[in-house]
């Protein structure tokens, strides 16, 4: 009786909770986004946004895998980042955002630096739609031919950072991205793989921003992937490009004539 009582106070709150999402788009599509599970690879600048927009939209289950730690240097881009989060794993701070968005939401953490010798078991939790919101080359390229090979949807974010242009952000295949050196390198990767189209991808038309300020050395230091001088960023930019990436994900969930 009291398994019964608590599931209809969840239908209860969840009806309450996600009642402008229903109202828009219909109880059909809010249906299919509580039953949808996202995975998402980064939780940094853009996957922080973009996971907040899900988890919004009433999103019912993700898995949130991302190695690193919350630090100062995140605080001018990242969601996660706050006086209270900093030094906390960003996987488990996305999950303590999104239990208090919705408590009933299924979320697993998985604190560990995708690569090819792990990604089979990663993909045990089977997920409908992943994002991959990776900024290190190898781990990017790995995770995308692993979802192409396994006929799996994967929505990929390319640079958003020394960007300041809102207005030049696309969603495209990655064939057609261009003025993206992350995108030119990482399909030099993906075409010794046999891969040259059919991953979605958000990108921007701008070309890179040169840095204005004085490029400073920072006290951290990643401890895994290729090491690179810090890109200058704008925090709209970043949320910009993983609330364009929660557009597709439910885009693509609910197919929607309400969502072109």
């Amino acid at each position: 009786m009291r398994k019964v009582f608590s599931g209809v106070l969840r239908m209860l709150d969840s009806a309450e909770r996600f009642a402008r999402t229903e109202l828009l788009l219909g109880k059909r599509a809010l249906k299919k986004l509580s039953k949808a599970r996202i995975a998402v690879f980064g939780l940094g600048a853009v996957g922080s946004f973009a996971v907040e927009a899900l988890a919004r939209s009433g999103v019912g289950a993700f898995f949130l895998v991302d190695f690193d730690q919350v630090r100062y240097s995140n605080f001018n881009r990242q969601l996660l980042a706050t006086e209270s989060s900093l030094g906390m794993l960003k996987a488990e701070s996305a999950a303590c955002r999104i239990s208090q968005i919705n408590p009933y939401c299924e979320v697993k953490v998985s604190a560990v630096f995708a690569s090819l010798e792990n990604l089979s078991s990663l993909f045990a939790w089977k997920p409908d739609i992943v994002i991959d919101a990776i900024d290190s080359l190898g781990p990017k390229s790995e995770l995308i031919s692993y979802c192409i090979r396994h006929n799996i949807t994967i929505i990929s974010s390319m640079g958003s950072g020394a960007r300041t242009n809102p207005f030049s952000v696309r969603v495209g295949d990655i064939s057609e991205v261009r003025a993206c050196p992350l995108a030119r390198r990482l399909r030099k990767r993906l075409k010794k793989k046999g891969i040259n189209k059919g991953v979605c991808c958000i990108y921007s038309l701008q070309q890179p921003v040169k840095n204005a300020g004085e490029q400073r050395q920072e006290k951290e230091f990643y401890e895994r992937g290729r090491k690179r001088n810090p890109v200058g960023t704008l925090c709209y930019m970043s949320g910009i490009f993983g609330l364009t990436i929660a557009y597709e994900v439910i885009r693509r969930t609910v197919s929607s004539q309400l969502i072109t």
